[in-house]
């Protein structure tokens, strides 16, 4: 049965946002509104944030996964995690949004051990963050006009913005509950298991913040719908592969006003994120909102898949029951050829769930990832890939050609 959980807030003001027309919508009795947080941050002096940390920790040099994982390890990133109880919820799916500009940064997006970008239309993307395992924590806040001040500062994520098709096929992959700001009536059709947020600000599209208490407890109350979760299936080993192509970066090209950077970083070994400004030539690196630190990727993702155009900003993307499609791996500063699959095999057949993205070699050997956050970007089929000059200017990111350089370029082409 269809669970639709309407925390809403004025919805009329989001319909005009979206220029779509929903039905008419409920409250959740016990939801904080997203007007109570805002007023809330109307009404508190300065403060300075204290922020709690980030999931980075990598286990001790071993494999993990895929069939199994120790109880204390997510099996979504290869980490531990504080609280063992939480992996026994669903993942929340929280649709979080890239465009406009000034929805960066976002909050929430590196406690994700998953990040999915994928095309929405008209040049934008959008996030599908996964939260599962440890949520961010209560961070203490001191005023600085009185010292002796502290209070408790509850964290938020977001911004949220409206579902999409595609949504659906992630969520099913992942056991999971859908969290966004609504969608047109043509694909909230199509989604399931899912609850509405809305901000409440008529002039601000990235109104929508959610407490982090409110994802908990939605994660809680949507375990006895959902059921046990199947998430095996991920492969992990912080030794580096062999076979490996040097990657210094890769720029990632949707469109001409949505362009990316994935730069590694020797010290961290992580890959970090720059994004031009929305004017194809200011490029800022992005950041975790809660606590003002680059966002860095153990893993960077090029995930070839079909796409089907279904409106102006609705592309329907073809994920799931596929047997082999091609995958670009960045991890450790080098490039890997390697494949997806979410194709049933014994573990579907005997137990009717299906399991996360899968990602094997030629042989349809598992590939291990690096333990850590993987952010999976989706391109169309055919998407072409090639080593280019290091360089931010298009013209020259577009037509280099230097083999062996180790600066990647993967240009999109709009789907039709």
């Amino acid at each position: 049965m269809k669970s639709k959980y309407f925390i809403s807030f004025l919805l009329i003001a989001v319909v005009a946002f979206t220029g779509c027309t929903y039905p008419a919508a409920t409250v959740t009795p016990t939801a904080t509104s997203a007007a109570e947080i805002s007023n809330a941050e109307k009404n508190k002096a300065p403060s300075v944030v204290i922020p709690s940390p980030i999931p980075t920790a990598i286990p001790a040099p071993e494999t993990l996964g895929p069939l199994s994982f120790p109880e204390n390890v997510n099996p979504l990133n290869g980490l531990p995690v504080e609280n063992p109880e939480n992996l026994m919820n669903p993942p929340l799916l929280v649709s979080i949004s890239n465009f406009p500009a000034s929805a960066r940064p976002q909050a929430g997006l590196s406690y994700c051990p998953i990040v999915f970008e994928m095309w929405i239309g008209e040049g934008m993307t959008r996030f599908l963050g996964i939260f599962y395992g440890d949520f961010p924590q209560e961070v203490a806040t001191e005023y600085p006009k009185d010292e002796t001040t502290t209070t408790i500062e509850e964290p938020v994520i977001g911004p949220i913005r409206s579902g999409r098709t595609s949504y659906e096929y992630v969520r099913l992959l992942f056991s999971g509950y859908l969290v966004m700001a609504s969608a047109a009536k043509n694909v909230s059709a199509q989604l399931k298991e899912y609850t509405n947020f809305f901000g409440d600000n008529l002039s601000d599209p990235n109104s929508a913040m959610m407490k982090v208490t409110q994802l908990e407890a939605l994660a809680q109350s949507s375990q006895k719908e959902l059921g046990e979760t199947a998430l095996s299936g991920m492969y992990f080993d912080s030794a580096i592969p062999e076979g490996g192509k040097t990657a210094h970066s890769l720029w990632l090209y949707y469109s001409y006003l949505n362009q990316i950077f994935w730069r590694y970083d020797e010290a961290s070994g992580t890959f970090q994120r720059w994004q031009d400004n929305a004017d194809a030539t200011t490029f800022i690196q992005a950041t975790e909102r809660l606590t003002g630190e680059p966002l860095k990727a153990a893993n960077v993702i090029i995930l070839f898949a079909d796409h089907e155009v279904e409106g102006s900003t609705n592309v329907d993307i073809s994920l799931l029951y596929i047997k082999r499609g091609k995958a670009l791996l960045f991890r450790d500063g080098q490039k890997y050829e390697i494949y997806w699959t979410t194709a049933s095999e014994e573990y579907e057949k005997t137990t009717g769930k299906l399991r996360p993205i899968r990602f094997v070699d030629a042989q349809g050997n598992p590939f291990p990832l690096k333990p850590g956050q993987t952010w999976i970007e989706i391109v169309p089929f055919f998407t072409p890939y090639w080593e280019t000059v290091d360089s931010e200017i298009y013209n020259r990111l577009v037509n280099g050609d230097q083999p062996g350089s180790g600066y990647w370029a993967v240009r999109v082409h709009a789907p039709e």
